[in-house]
């Protein structure tokens, strides 16, 4: 007869082997394997293209642990701790209760989500995309954190009116490839309308918050900035920027036309510039067939009086960088003749940018870049109406102009706001 010690290596062959059938049942059906690096790996990318540390993480503190208010027209929603704490995180959710909130907007105990949680746009993902994003974020450290995430007043804290907004603007259902556009096309618009969410800051929004789906991506106003067209029209969007110049922009944060400001240059900071090549390349590939509007403006004439007043100030505090022509200095100082997003119908952002500069993004490749000054202290409201209103139609361009009271609003905003 054998000892108890000269069949112990027999018996952790057997439970070695279980394991193994065991994790491997696991991955078959589709659930999340701590063994599975592949897996792990998988989930960590489509963490980066979802964007999940922009909202889950408060800047300098630790990640993914919650905490970080989402600006909403209804107030603020408090975005939760997603680190695998059992108590105060979801380590003690199950692979279907993560799905179910990540793609249906259901909470773990039922309630419904709200769309600040862009469920509606992960949809578009599959359960194992899903199950691998959480099989990643069983990896990171776990916080105890607790967080209340509803801070809406009194009625939009009932989230039982979800119900309604589900009924009006949710549809469940991965992304479904068209047959008749290319591969890369494909993916370009799976990211666009799925992880990466673009819709939720480029597509105008109706009073209940919804997508106003016959204007897909042509710009919105989100927390104090308008998110710009992103379409392919050639005067509002990115239909004269090449491929290449998109890529390199959502690589970077900045381009020989443009440089991200705002949320979107913490997007870039945290999801684009951490984008493999190839999805930056299909992004840009499907946004420059999305169609744009086909109106068009006119241009102010040069010899109006708040055109010429906007020209001696362009000349006097912006030429030295942007030059009397426009158009900047390729990878230093964006071109302000050939930018679509200072055109946009909404000024908001190019009067943000005059009054308050602009920040560098960082990103692993460029880790600091040229930023702007802020221009608050030396022009006043009329000033900052006449050289917003020159540079939108100078150079063959036309917006429509900017007045002192559009400068006085955003100027306002800005000292009643941190960021």
């Amino acid at each position: 007869m054998r000892s108890v010690g000269e069949g112990m290596p027999l018996l952790r062959a057997v439970a070695c082997a279980a394991a193994l059938l065991f994790t491997s049942a696991l991955a078959v059906a589709g659930e999340s394997d701590p063994q599975d690096f592949t897996q792990i790996k998988n989930g960590q990318y489509l963490a980066i293209l979802s964007d999940c540390g922009s909202c889950h993480t408060v800047p300098g503190q630790r990640r993914f642990a919650g905490g970080r208010p989402i600006e909403t027209p209804f107030g603020n929603i408090v975005a939760p701790n997603i680190t695998p704490d059992r108590e105060t995180g979801v380590g003690a959710w199950t692979d279907d209760e993560f799905d179910a909130a990540v793609r249906k907007g259901v909470r773990r105990d039922g309630a419904l989500l709200y769309p600040a949680m862009p469920y509606n746009a992960y949809a578009k993902m599959t359960r194992e995309e899903v199950v691998a994003i959480r099989a990643y974020l069983n990896t990171v450290e776990p916080v105890r954190h607790a967080v209340v995430a509803n801070t809406l007043p009194f009625p939009f804290d009932i989230r039982t009116a979800m119900r309604v907004w589900d009924a009006l603007y949710f549809t469940e259902g991965v992304y479904k490839p068209d047959p008749a556009k290319s591969a890369e096309w494909n993916r370009g618009a799976y990211l666009v309308s799925g992880p990466a969410h673009c819709g939720a800051c480029h597509t105008p929004k109706t009073l209940l918050g919804g997508d106003k789906t016959a204007q897909y991506l042509q710009g919105s106003k989100i927390q104090g900035w308008f998110a710009p067209d992103i379409t392919g029209d050639k005067a509002r969007g990115i239909g004269n920027w090449s491929i290449a110049e998109i890529a390199a922009y959502l690589k970077a944060g900045h381009n020989q036309v443009s440089a991200a400001t705002g949320p979107m240059g913490e997007a870039v900071s945290l999801s684009t510039s951490r984008m493999k090549d190839g999805d930056l390349n299909a992004i840009a590939v499907y946004l420059k067939s999305v169609p744009g509007r086909q109106d068009t403006a006119r241009p102010l004439p040069a010899n109006d009086p708040v055109m010429t007043a906007g020209a001696a100030i362009y000349r006097d505090a912006c030429s030295a960088c942007h030059m009397l022509d426009g158009r900047g200095i390729s990878e230093l100082f964006p071109s302000l003749a050939a930018s679509s997003n200072v055109r946009s119908d909404d000024p908001a952002t190019l009067i943000r940018v005059v009054l308050r500069g602009a920040r560098s993004v960082a990103t692993a490749a460029e880790p600091t870049s040229p930023g702007m000054p802020s221009y608050a202290w030396q022009l006043d409201d009329a000033k900052v109406a006449a050289v917003v209103t020159y540079i939108r139609n100078a150079w063959g361009s036309a917006a429509p102009a900017v007045s002192a009271q559009d400068v006085a609003r955003e100027r306002s905003q800005l000292a009643s706001r941190p960021d």
